[in-house]
């Protein structure tokens, strides 16, 4: 079974609109390991607004904190203390699409990074928004999970830059799962869409 890690290269980069589409494509279940803020409009209840199929189970989160800030901080205002250990992945005979929070390099606590959660096994979905500075958050991100040892796809999202994702292709030198485009709304049909034209490239991964 498939288990895929979703992270970004920033914030608001559209990370849980991939999840959605990846979690549609597979029919696979879903787990955010920590929503940090909006607890009555979580990325959890997102994604389960944006799916169309029966088979995908929500699971819960390891950790709900109220704050919208870095895990670390949001749980230090709660005087919670994250411990990774205590994030595992939940037991399912399903595809599991993973979604991070904020970037590879966001902190859980004073030793431990969102890194430290992306099990040897998983494969990793970069999710690369354009914007200024992006290149260089995309190779750095994709370099550092390369040098852990990781399979990383990328996933554009956001209005076509064929010269930024020509450099960041070469460079990276790791396969292009496909777009996401800018569309007027994000809604279940769209989501289907999307997971239609992704999927013979997912089924690959």
């Amino acid at each position: 079974m498939k288990r895929l890690f979703v992270t970004g290269i920033s914030t608001e980069v559209g990370k849980t609109i991939a999840s959605a589409i990846l979690t549609e494509a597979l029919e696979a279940d879903y787990w955010k390991p920590i929503q940090a803020g909006e607890l009555d409009n979580s990325d959890s209840h997102k994604v389960k607004s944006l799916i169309s199929n029966s088979k995908t189970v929500i699971h819960k989160n390891s950790y709900e904190l109220k704050y919208p800030m870095s895990p670390h901080a949001a749980a230090a205002k709660e005087g919670v203390e994250i411990d990774r250990f205590h994030i595992e992945a939940p037991e399912t005979n399903n595809h599991l699409v993973i979604e991070g929070a904020g970037g590879l390099l966001v902190p859980l606590n004073e030793e431990d990074t969102m890194l430290d959660i992306i099990m040897p096994d998983y494969k990793v979905v970069v999710v690369s928004r354009h914007y200024l500075g992006s290149i260089n958050h995309t190779l750095l991100t994709v370099e550092w999970l390369k040098l852990k040892g990781y399979d990383v796809v990328i996933l554009f999202s956001g209005d076509e830059h064929p010269s930024t994702e020509e450099i960041i292709s070469k460079k990276t030198g790791v396969p292009i799962l496909g777009r996401i485009n800018e569309e007027l709304v994000f809604d279940k049909a769209t989501i289907k869409k999307y997971a239609d034209i992704l999927k013979p490239s997912i089924d690959l991964l």
